[in-house]
């Protein structure tokens, strides 16, 4: 839409979330000889061999950085964005349990390097201002996807057989519907209490009505070309822009999913 609008040719390359597909992208931009795009691949240290194998024009990194030909970053805030979440969780249990909580689990995705780190620290930062520091309750795994988290939540569950208040973040949604998924299948769904990132459509019926999930941090990234198609045709043309490029985060929880999301109500229904 954005690029119509602008009257520029947009050429597309989908690597679902590969790093081999991604580089296989940047080498067919090579020979379709684009004068600029937008890099979405989650594989941080991959980076390197994609902007080498791809043409030497102006990049734009989305949401994982893309180094060493990016001349600008679009995308999350992370630290904010989980501290948002972070916050409202340790709001959660403060107004429900006093604070008292038996395990903090963090569904990580290592992979995507500083995302990760900045992203999964905000949380802590979030709801430690709340509830006081985590300690030695917090439980890291790489995990941050739906198959991982489904397999190796279970296991974290074992460990903890007499826990109740167990809060759980993610590094996105799916890691959220797999903590929920390995949680119910052994019984302890309503042990967890957990927070996501992303709000994504996929998600936004689980959030309506899953009481336990209470809260996600929206990143819209429907809205992405609004700002990504800009900048990049800026830097095609030679103009400097901000090398940061981050995305308005708001807070999802079930009371104001369908105001933000409308057309999944129906869908939720």
């Amino acid at each position: 839409r954005e690029a119509k609008k602008a009257g520029a040719k947009l050429i597309f390359c989908d690597s679902k979330l590969d790093a081999a597909k991604a580089l296989n992208c940047a080498k067919t931009f090579k020979l379709k000889k684009v004068q600029g795009y937008l890099n979405f691949q989650p594989v941080a240290s991959a980076s390197g061999a994609i902007c080498k194998a791809g043409p030497q024009v102006p990049v734009i990194a989305i949401d994982i950085e893309q180094d060493p030909c990016q001349l600008a970053f679009m995308g999350a805030d992370n630290s904010y964005a989980g501290e948002v979440t972070g916050k409202a969780l340790g709001n959660y249990f403060k107004k429900t349990f006093n604070c008292e909580f038996d395990s903090f689990i963090s569904l990580e995705d290592y992979g995507v390097g500083v995302v990760n780190a900045a992203r999964m620290g905000g949380y802590r930062t979030g709801f430690e201002a709340v509830c006081g520091k985590i300690g030695d309750k917090l439980i890291q795994i790489d995990a941050g996807r739906l198959e991982p988290a489904l397999a190796k939540m279970k296991d974290a569950l074992t460990t903890l057989p007499n826990a109740k208040k167990i809060a759980v973040v993610a590094i996105n949604d799916e890691g959220i519907q797999g903590a929920f998924a390995a949680a119910k299948a052994i019984g302890r769904d309503k042990d967890i209490y957990a927070g996501s990132q992303g709000a994504a459509a996929s998600a936004h019926c689980d959030i309506a009505k899953n009481k336990n999930w209470i809260g996600a941090t929206a990143y819209f990234p429907e809205r992405y070309g609004e700002i990504g198609v800009p900048y990049l045709l800026d830097l095609i043309k030679g103009k400097k822009v901000p090398f940061q490029l981050k995305i308005k985060h708001v807070a999802v929880n079930a009371d104001n999913i369908f105001t933000l999301f409308p057309a999944s109500k129906a869908k939720c229904a």
